[in-house]
């Protein structure tokens, strides 16, 4: 049994999780001050403020399972990446903090305010973009060790190439896929001024999220080419992402089918999720520690393993619930509860 590989494979599940998940609220946020920027508040918000009230809270709940994980399944991580992630992993958390925050006070404070949606919507960018430089930190070249001391090269992550492509991916990925899923409960609320706009943001932001990707490629290829070369082995992954990104974009174009439009925009972050983390193995960091060389021994990584498995099995299931009580609640998706 390949333990560390059954390992990071559970955890990569549940950082998928977390990718979609946020990324909804997080794009969301930023819709919503967007349309409060415009004016067009009145329109959309009512919307995505009942997407966002029953879920804000537990949007973090994969992140976080992902987090203990690594560490548990993989020490060598926390002392590698605790250097590398000291800047932007510290401005991540104070930005999560900001954002949950001035959600309460924006949402359950005596007033609303501009700054409070400002602060909720910028957030909402900001946080993927800061989050997203694990994954460029992964592919190496921003860590050096002297005299055994971790050294993080700031200058080289934020003069990169590949790095600011990866930033400008995550933000752009997070617009797609809050902007469909958005379009889809406009349109089960039967809420048809709302959905014309959320449409057009997800078809607007259609055409960034395959040129960030393509962005990314290619700039990987010049970054790290052992992982360009192994993408390219599983080009199948990356064919099906594309296929059924252009699906899902033409079902969204024809005004038809929105909640499968999502599903197909789910499978096209899957099949790119999951072929960027085949084709980056065995490297958790590249080249300091492999998921063979930094996994923990064999008898608690089966007992982690099944610890999340459970976890996850809980955890679907709440979810569900939460779906079926609020956001796919006919009564609550139309404002009448």
């Amino acid at each position: 049994m390949d333990i560390p590989l059954i390992g990071i494979t559970v955890l990569w599940l549940f950082l998928y999780g977390y990718l979609i998940v946020a990324s909804i609220d997080f794009g969301a946020g930023f819709f919503a001050f967007y349309g409060e920027l415009t004016k067009r508040d009145h329109i959309i918000n009512n919307v995505i403020s009942r997407y966002l009230s029953p879920v804000w809270e537990v949007t973090n709940v994969f992140f976080v399972f992902f987090f203990v994980g690594i560490v548990g399944f993989f020490p060598q991580t926390a002392y590698y990446y605790g250097t590398a992630l000291l800047i932007p992993g510290s401005i991540a958390l104070v930005l999560i903090a900001i954002r949950g925050s001035f959600y309460a006070f924006g949402n359950y404070g005596a007033k609303k305010s501009f700054f409070y949606t400002f602060l909720y919507g910028a957030t909402g960018l900001l946080i993927p973009a800061a989050l997203s430089t694990t994954l460029t930190i992964s592919e190496g070249g921003f860590l050096e060790e002297r005299d055994g001391t971790v050294v993080f090269l700031a200058n080289e992550l934020f003069t990169n190439f590949y790095s600011w492509s990866v930033v400008l991916l995550a933000i752009v990925s997070v617009l797609f896929i809050s902007a469909t899923f958005l379009t889809y409960y406009a349109d089960r609320a039967g809420d048809e001024p709302a959905l014309d706009i959320l449409r057009k943001f997800a078809l607007f932001w259609s055409p960034p999220t395959i040129l960030a990707s393509l962005l990314v490629f290619i700039s990987l290829q010049q970054h790290n080419e052992r992982h360009f070369n192994n993408a390219i082995d599983i080009w199948w992954m990356f064919a099906l992402s594309l296929l059924f990104f252009l699906i899902a974009t033409w079902l969204i174009i024809r005004k038809k089918n929105y909640g499968t439009a999502f599903i197909l925009v789910m499978l096209q972050f899957f099949f790119a999720f999951f072929g960027y983390g085949a084709s980056h193995l065995p490297y958790i960091l590249d080249p300091f520690i492999t998921i063979y060389s930094g996994s923990t021994n064999e008898t608690m990584g089966i007992a982690l393993i099944i610890a999340f498995i459970a976890g996850l099995l809980l955890l679907i299931p709440s979810l569900i619930l939460l779906l079926r009580l609020f956001l796919f609640n006919a009564d609550y998706v139309k404002g009448e509860k």
